[in-house]
């Protein structure tokens, strides 16, 4: 297992301190860090928590996994690699891309 935690349902005034405080009882926190949205600035309503270890990682997702926080229900689960999106102009991918001179 990794050690690395998805959050998610997070309210969006959770700040990386309430959500390291919110962990700290299963074990040691690494880092704490909620996403934030790069053109407003704020909160997604998801983040990562990475943990010292697999049994305070278990011990988290058992405890906090469905747990109200806030009014909301969190979900928290071993975090997956990021996929890649592509993104950007780059050309290829379904849509084509990148374009070129009209003329």
């Amino acid at each position: 297992m990794a050690t690395k935690l998805y959050v998610g349902n997070l309210t969006y005034g959770t700040t990386n301190a309430t959500l390291e405080t919110l962990f700290a009882p299963f074990g040691e926190v690494r880092s704490a860090q909620i996403v934030m949205d790069r053109d407003t600035g704020r909160s997604k309503g998801f983040g990562f928590v990475e943990m010292g270890d697999d049994q305070a990682c278990k011990s988290a997702i058992a405890a906090l996994n469905g747990k109200d926080v806030d009014g909301r229900a969190l979900t928290v689960n071993e975090a997956r690699p990021r996929e890649d999106r592509g993104g950007g102009r780059s050309g290829g991918g379904k849509y084509g891309g990148g374009g070129g001179s009209r003329y």
